[in-house]
């Protein structure tokens, strides 16, 4: 009951100021300046809830895991830096091992740190992911950087070597820069890593780590974690749009 007579004095409101609009140029002068102060001030209100709408329903929807896959894929991932707001949305000077969230730790060897890292929200119309992450190294004296995923427990379970995992990644840097992409799986005492470089080149930037040519041990993955390395990043900003995993069989040979 209630939306049906909303809806009903929404349509007698519209019909009063569309009725009014067309008399405009007849009305009486008192009656006409009372009309535009109402309308002004209507409009007013009506301006901020576009705006505010236009900005909220052009976002990617918070706590989305969207985004395409390969056929066959059997399990999936995008880290909650890009998928939902965090506690604490940055951190200035960023010492060594500083974790952004549950998920995302930063390395360095830097005497002094000039880093930061902050979540932003993405707006741009591409954007699947609701969040990003921006990066931004001033001065750098140390000899390596380092983002660290942590994968979650569910990555290793039934990961065989007959499997590849893909990485979908969108990066923005104001110069360019090598990242290289650095999959850790311990299996046991052991720790398997294979290393690709990020074709940032490329309109998609994505990369397979194939496990059938590395010595894991399918029966002892114990974790499994990303090291995104950054060469020479000094003076320079990099934004992380996007970054999804997704594991899926290779093809039968």
């Amino acid at each position: 009951m209630g939306k049906v007579l909303d809806k009903l004095f929404h349509t007698r409101a519209v019909q009063r100021w569309r009725r009014a609009a067309s008399h405009a140029a007849d009305t009486d002068l008192s009656a006409l300046r009372v009309q535009r102060n109402r309308a002004r001030e209507l409009r007013a209100h009506l301006d901020h809830l576009v705006h505010v709408a236009d900005g909220r329903l052009a976002l990617p929807r918070i706590g989305s895991s969207f985004f395409p896959k390969p056929h066959g894929t059997d399990w999936s991932w995008r880290p909650e830096v890009w998928r939902g707001p965090l506690p604490v949305p940055g951190i200035s000077s960023v010492p060594t091992k500083s974790m952004l969230g549950h998920e995302v730790t930063l390395f360095h060897d830097c005497d002094f740190s000039e880093l930061t890292l902050r979540q932003l929200r993405n707006s741009r119309e591409a954007d699947l992911a609701p969040f990003g992450l921006r990066m931004d190294v001033f001065k750098f004296d140390g000899s390596f950087l380092s983002l660290v995923i942590d994968l979650p427990p569910d990555a290793a379970r039934g990961m065989t070597r007959g499997h590849l995992l893909r990485i979908d990644t969108i990066i923005e840097t104001e110069k360019p820069l090598e990242i290289f992409a650095r999959l850790n799986i311990r299996h046991g005492p052991n720790t398997e890593q294979i290393v690709r470089e990020l074709p940032l080149n490329e309109e998609e930037v994505k990369v397979e780590f194939d496990l059938a040519y590395s010595r894991l041990n399918e029966k002892r993955i114990e974790k499994i974690w990303l090291d995104l390395i950054f060469e020479a990043p000094e003076m320079n900003q990099v934004v992380i749009r996007d970054l999804t995993f997704c594991r899926h069989r290779r093809a039968a040979l």
